[in-house]
């Protein structure tokens, strides 16, 4: 199947490391999509950091966007890689290939599945050094990078790209997950440069703090945060 409008059926969400934004802007795409009555389903592959029953980043999809569709396929509880979290724990990791056979298998019952990995691309998932870009393969999905604005973020967004074109994996856009209020000279050169390193106009900015909205004020942040190819009406950030 495909996805509705400029979307497509399954997308997946990395970033250029950790803390970057990508929950935030998982959240904005599906509340985007949701208000346009589309079926979204938001997976996230693998939860770290969070003990049982805590709340994940799901839950925080689920307040922004008012997503109530979502899986989550395994838990660690200590904040490390996928793969160092089974390891701590003792137990064995996420499958990553019985991974894409569930979400492949919810595309029966969505327009639009978004897939939240955890950390960077090549954060290693299991032994073998699966990544979350493995996974966009067997998928056949494109990625949204997710990156900061500030200072080493041309570096880490140029090697991300670079990782994702040597797997031959199509690049869905480049978003910079939290754009402060009042941006230096480094984050203004950046929206630029940002551009440059993605080959195309930047797919979105959502302004810094929208993590903490209500869901109208949410999805507002969203429309405005994110690029048309996202559902939103970004052109550029001040």
């Amino acid at each position: 199947m495909t996805g509705v409008g400029s979307l497509p059926a399954v997308l997946v969400v990395s970033g250029t490391g950790t803390e970057v934004g990508k929950t935030v802007v998982t959240a904005a795409v599906a509340a985007l999509a949701a208000s346009r009555g589309e079926r979204v389903v938001v997976v996230k592959p693998v939860q770290t950091g969070e003990p049982p029953g805590a709340a994940g980043d799901l839950e925080t999809v689920r307040r922004l966007a008012g997503v109530t569709r979502t899986r989550e396929l395994a838990r660690f509880p200590d904040p490390l890689s996928p793969e160092a979290a089974a390891r701590v724990a003792g137990r064995p990791p996420l499958d990553l290939a019985e991974a894409a056979v569930v979400i492949k298998q919810l595309q029966a019952e969505a327009d639009l599945i978004l897939v939240e990995g955890a950390g960077g691309l090549l954060v290693r998932y299991d032994p073998a050094g699966a990544t979350i870009a493995d996974l966009a393969a067997m998928l056949g999905a494109p990625v949204l990078v997710v990156t900061t604005p500030g200072l080493g973020t041309l570096n880490h967004t140029a090697l991300t790209v670079e990782a994702l074109n040597a797997r031959r994996l199509a690049l869905a856009g480049v978003v910079i997950g939290s754009w402060p209020a009042s941006p230096g000279l480094a984050e203004r050169a950046n929206l630029t440069d940002l551009a440059v390193i993605a080959g195309r106009p930047l797919a979105g900015a959502m302004p810094a703090g929208s993590g903490r909205l209500g869901r109208e004020a949410f999805l507002a942040a969203a429309r405005a945060g994110l690029g048309p190819g996202l559902g939103g009406v970004f052109r550029g950030a001040g």
